[in-house]
């Protein structure tokens, strides 16, 4: 297994400009990371300029870029928003393809009140093929997430129930997406991510390893030092040879430290 990570304890340095993309794949580098992950958040704009500049300097340094997570909210009941949240994801999966980075993070949106299930199910999947469609083209791959709620969020993901993201991964067979397990996610509603874990696994092509204070309640904690089963879910993966990229989704709020800290109880877990 190779390991990466998502700062979201320096989302503010990053977002705020304190520090920049090529900072944090060296500072991921010194930790002894094997990637590094970013945000669409991180991204300054969508100019092929200011993009061609960020590829130049990442250009410079040892670690490739993973991934990078988008946001879209394909669930929203406006229609004209709707065409707007694609255009957005599309400019991100353009930012990603330009800058190299190997998997975008997608998502269905949000479970806004009042919501008819089975008619957005449809909708999400018809937006979902033409969006994986784009990437095909674009040589990204998109990995589809158990997700929780960003904070520009109002509402919960529409799938963070497990019983509708269960549904939907059986859907996502067949338009080819892969899935980006969260263990911290599934810790959070209150369901055991081995359960969920084991009946997905052949569809999972990245882990975000995160963790939660509480069993069934989403606050986000230092890795390893909360109730999701972080040790044995890395356990599950070695025994079963996985070969695919592990992120680091540190939400600690220590910054640098509770980064490293993570990066070795993860490597202490596989050794």
């Amino acid at each position: 297994m190779k390991l990466s990570c998502l700062p979201v304890s320096l989302f503010k340095e990053m977002t705020g400009g304190a520090m920049t993309i090529p900072q944090w794949a060296e500072l991921a580098g010194r930790i002894g990371f094997d990637g590094f992950d970013i945000s669409s958040m991180f991204i300054k704009n969508h100019t092929p300029v200011y993009l061609n500049q960020l590829k130049k300097e990442l250009a410079r340094q040892p670690l490739p870029l993973v991934m990078m997570t988008a946001y879209p909210d394909f669930t929203v009941p406006d229609c004209v928003q709707r065409e707007r949240e694609e255009a957005y994801f599309l400019a991100d999966l353009a930012a990603a393809s330009q800058l190299g980075c190997r998997y975008l993070r997608i998502t269905a949106g949000q479970f806004y009140p009042d919501t008819n299930i089975g008619k957005t199910m449809e909708q999400v999947m018809e937006i979902l093929k033409k969006m994986r469609e784009a990437a095909e083209q674009s040589q990204v791959r998109l990995v589809y997430e158990n997700h929780a709620k960003p904070s520009a969020w109002e509402y919960f993901d529409f799938t963070y129930d497990p019983e509708l993201f269960l549904e939907i991964c059986g859907r996502l067979r067949k338009i080819d997406i892969g899935v980006n397990f969260d263990v911290g996610n599934l810790t959070a509603f209150g369901t055991d991510p081995l359960e969920i874990l084991r009946r997905i696994y052949g569809q999972v092509e990245t882990v975000h390893i995160s963790d939660m204070k509480e069993y069934g309640s989403f606050c986000p904690t230092a890795i390893g030092r909360g109730k999701a089963p972080v040790a044995e879910v890395l356990q599950f993966l070695k025994d079963r040879s996985f070969s695919g990229w592990v992120s680091v989704e540190e939400a600690s709020e220590h910054g640098y430290t509770g980064i490293r800290d993570a990066y070795v109880y993860i490597k202490e877990n596989l050794e």
